[in-house]
Order: structure tokens, then sequence, then C-alpha cells
């Protein structure tokens, strides 16, 4: 890759308490925010910290080639400063790493629950979870 283009490259991070899930290169971040709904991130854009809700981040690398990377986050936080995004999250996953079974489970379990107990932000929270892993995973549409 030509230094030019490479100057134009966002460093991208994922982070949570226990380790840094993420760390790499790419021209655009794209990821949803509380209140804002979807925004993209370019090299260059204006410093930025946001509230994240429980959705996909969509990460473009280019190489050879443009990639697309996905990662699921259950809240946390972006900042943006020009050059690095970084997301801050308790709960981050990789789409590829995503347990399928276990958020089926994850899935049901809070269905039953809101069956019994519909105003529950706990067992919505969790539902909302476990469809957001199982969507980035490709086993269910909304």
């Amino acid at each position: 890759m030509a230094e030019s283009e490479q100057t134009q490259l966002l460093q991208v991070e994922f982070v949570s308490p226990e380790e840094v899930l993420y760390s790499g290169m790419a021209d655009t971040v794209v990821a949803r925010t509380r209140g804002g709904g979807d925004i993209a991130f370019l090299y260059g854009h204006e410093p930025f910290i946001g509230s994240l809700i429980t959705s996909e981040v969509k990460v473009f690398e280019v190489d050879d080639a443009r990639v697309e990377k996905s990662f699921v986050v259950r809240g946390g936080f972006v900042s943006v400063n020009g050059e690095k995004v970084t997301v801050l999250s308790d709960a981050a996953i990789a789409s590829e790493d995503i347990d399928v079974a276990a958020a089926k489970a994850e899935l049901e379990e809070a269905e039953a629950g809101l069956q019994k107990d519909p105003e529950s932000s706990y067992l919505q929270a969790d539902k909302k979870w476990a469809e957001v892993r199982l969507i980035a995973a490709g086993e269910l549409t909304i």
C-alpha cells in the first residue's frame, strides 16, 4: 500500500476490561450510537464520544482488498479523535467467535422469562444481546 494511502487509515481498537479484542487499521468504522443511529467514522473525523447501544459494529479493513469485519457490543462507548477509533465495551465479540448454540439458548430463556414478566428490562436486554449475536452470525433475520 502506498505511503499516501496509509495515512488515510484509522487505527481501530476494541477494548474490554480484560483484553484488547481487536487492533487494526481500517478506512471506515460504522457504529450505532444511543439516540443517534448509525454513524460512520472516516480518517479525519471530528473528535467524538458516543454511547453505544447493543448492536453490531462494522470495521472495513483495506489491504489488497476491502474486508468487512463485524463485532457485536453490549453497549459501551466509542471515542474518535480523527486518526483513531476506540470502542470500549464490557461485552464485545467478533462475529466469527459467536457461540450460536449459547446465543439461541439465551434467546429462548429470555423469551420464556418475558412471557412471565414482559416489563423486565433485564430480560429485554438479554433478549436483545442474544438477537444481535445471532444476526451477526447470520442465524437470525429481523
